[in-house]
């Protein structure tokens, strides 16, 4: 048996049901992919939109491709006709983008909003006050009527310190409990290879896991 598989069949394993598995494939050739999709994966993370773009022309049609990069509004077009959800939705102009060219495919994307509840700087990301503002906004449907925002995702500092991580998945956790019913909120994304186990305590429904499954990431 393959490591990748291996590795993809431990992981699985250790998920409760209600939890979905993101594979992060970002930098990995085809051929991991493929050996990750023979196993039984189908949805992939990818953070840059050509290498996504590029994967998506070369895989077998039923993979599910997640965008959970920072997202360039001129490189919308390029994954909207195939994209199946975007984690990383952080901005007005960015909501604009995905809307225009969501119409233009005859589609509806999904998407999560960002939102920032790291303490790091680096991190991208709504405001979780900015992000509420949103949600109680009734306007957001009638303004993007070619988005539907499924739920939320954040990227938690990347500090071996468990308070902090417990304070930072905390936060969105309440967000999106507040948020979920009236919203029809299903997904809340949080949690990666080093930390995915105590985001699903604290309420996360998709894990994004990447070295974990893969290995290190490949630096080009």
């Amino acid at each position: 048996m393959s490591i990748i598989k291996t590795n993809l069949n431990q992981i699985k394993s250790s998920l409760p049901q209600h939890v979905n598995l993101v594979a992060v494939s970002k930098t990995k050739p085809i051929e991991d992919l493929q050996e990750a999709y023979n196993a039984g994966q189908r949805i992939f993370g990818e953070n840059k939109i050509q290498e996504m773009t590029d994967k998506w022309e070369s895989l077998p049609k039923d993979i599910d491709w997640h965008m959970i990069g920072h997202v360039q509004t001129n490189k919308v077009k390029y994954m909207a006709p195939y994209v199946g959800l975007i984690h990383s939705a952080d901005r007005l102009k960015l909501f604009k983008e995905i809307d225009k060219e969501a119409e233009k495919n005859n589609r509806i994307i999904k998407v999560l909003l960002q939102i920032k509840i790291a303490e790091e700087d680096s991190k991208f990301g709504m405001q979780p006050a900015e992000a509420k503002q949103l949600l109680d906004s009734n306007s957001f449907k009638e303004n993007y009527p070619n988005i539907n925002v499924v739920g939320l995702m954040g990227m938690a500092s990347f500090v071996d310190d468990q308070d902090q991580l417990t304070r930072e998945f905390s936060e969105l956790q309440k967000i999106y409990d507040q948020y979920k019913e009236q919203n029809n909120f299903t997904t809340l994304s949080m949690g990666m290879s080093g930390d995915y186990k105590l985001a699903i305590a604290h309420g996360s429904t998709m894990v994004r896991v990447g070295s974990a499954i893969f290995g290190e990431r490949n630096y080009n």
